[in-house]
């Protein structure tokens, strides 16, 4: 049976499956729900400093992106950070970590840029009995206007400036909350590690826009006629954190900094394809709001039998094997040659793949065979870039079928073999030397 207990950077939790710093994780009663039904962990919603209160706005904070099906792909918030009392938010997180012993508590914070103010609510949080601290330098609106968040996370020197300051001044692991609003997630990666971070997780929101209202001509969500950037969330910027946990993850100076991995993971499938780009643990939020905390039920039993499919006892054993194919375009290996295929059984005759390859593509599929609708490839044209397989409605309908060595490609005229014979030493690739 598979065994999914996690211990990332010393932190022990029954399964990698964490609630992200957010709303559902703003108070005792909502983490308490949450650790019933199952959640490994949590990251406290973000604290600031003992200070002037928070003040969030009293009216719509989200912003959203469906399908034409209105299922909900993306989410804009226009959220602060915590609004409630710092204390009475220490006071919960110690009897909650006090009640679930076995449960990894962590706790968001962001204070000003000065070493006195993260010296001041380092040990507050110590007394709690909090498992970590995660350093949130990645909130794009409100608080990057107050010098904080992402204002922070978009300058290295800070990143590693305000993370030494929290190692010298507490004895917990620190995670630090990298921004995507970055060109090169590494050298923020880099930074915190110089700073002597534990671990990173990404990604935190991008700064986004989701829609304008066309009658009232004002950003959505719009607050009394007005509307202001947020950070983007869900479902649709899984493939941009994909990819930059990979980026961190097959860095030579980054590759064994643990990452704990955050965008878009609803399903079990989607935790895993983290965890196998590097990713030692990850954290939900979005998924969470849409469908409730019993959403995690379903990931801890599909990872389980994938494992036990797989032959996995533990997540150690499988975390970072897919890091080895991650490779940069110029060595990708050029002699090898995909056509795609129809499969007629299937073919509901729709047309959606003759018209994508006819209009944007390589004119590689016919429409009529002996007077009739039928949709076939015409290899000599195709090129096997699987435009149709992604515009099919029909799931398997149209495969792409790798080319032996020795066939002949039909729209070269040449024999696979030949075409690049040794690609290691073809003097087209890069790494031939």
């Amino acid at each position: 049976m598979a065994n999914l207990r996690s211990e990332f950077i010393g932190i022990k939790s029954p399964n990698p499956f964490w609630l992200a710093s957010a709303p559902p994780t703003d108070k005792a009663y909502n983490v308490e729900r949450a650790f019933r039904a199952g959640w490994g962990g949590v990251v406290w919603k973000t604290l600031g400093e003992d200070g002037p209160p928070i003040v969030n706005v009293n009216g719509p904070r989200y912003g959203a992106i469906f399908t034409s099906e209105r299922k909900l792909i993306g989410m804009n918030n226009i959220e602060l950070i915590t609004d409630r009392p710092l204390q009475l938010n220490l006071q919960e997180i110690k009897q909650v970590k006090k009640n679930w012993p076995d449960r990894a508590v962590v706790v968001s914070l962001m204070v000003p840029c000065e070493e006195e103010a993260w010296k001041a609510i380092l040990p507050l949080v110590e007394e709690t009995g909090a498992d970590g601290i995660e350093l949130n330098f990645g909130c794009p609106h409100g608080m990057s206007e107050r010098g904080m968040g992402s204002a922070v996370g978009q300058v290295p020197e800070y990143i590693e400036m305000v993370t030494r300051w929290c190692k010298a001044n507490s004895r917990l692991p620190v995670i630090v909350k990298l921004t995507p609003n970055i060109t090169d997630i590494r050298y923020p990666a880099r930074a915190a590690k110089r700073g002597g971070a534990d671990a990173v997780s990404l990604i935190n929101t991008i700064n986004s826009i989701t829609s304008v209202d066309i009658d009232n001509f004002a950003p959505e969500p719009t607050i009394d006629g007005k509307g202001t950037h947020g950070g983007y969330c869900g479902p649709a910027v899984k493939p941009i954190a994909l990819n930059m946990v990979a980026e961190i993850a097959r860095d030579e100076q980054t590759k064994y900094l643990p990452i704990s991995a955050i965008g878009g993971i609803a399903t079990w499938r989607d935790a895993l394809e983290f965890m196998l780009l590097g990713a030692g643990n990850v954290q939900v939020c979005t998924a969470a709001m849409t469908y409730g905390f019993k959403i995690v039920e379903e990931m801890i039993t599909g990872l389980e039998n994938w494992m036990d499919k797989k032959g996995f006892k533990n997540i150690d054993e499988f975390i970072s094997k897919a890091i080895g194919n991650v490779t940069d375009w110029q060595l990708l290996n050029l002699n090898y040659v995909t056509k795609a295929r129809i499969n007629q059984d299937l073919c509901i005759s729709c047309g959606r793949c003759f018209i994508a390859c006819e209009d944007s593509s390589h004119q590689a599929i016919m429409k009529e065979k002996n007077n009739k609708r039928h949709f076939e490839i015409i290899e000599s044209e195709c090129v096997g870039c699987n435009l149709c397989v992604n515009v099919c409605p029909i799931e398997n309908c149209i495969e792409m079928v790798p080319l032996k060595a020795g066939m002949i490609d039909e729209r070269t005229g040449e024999k696979i073999s030949d075409k690049y014979a040794n690609w290691t030493t073809h003097p087209n690739n890069p790494a031939s030397g």
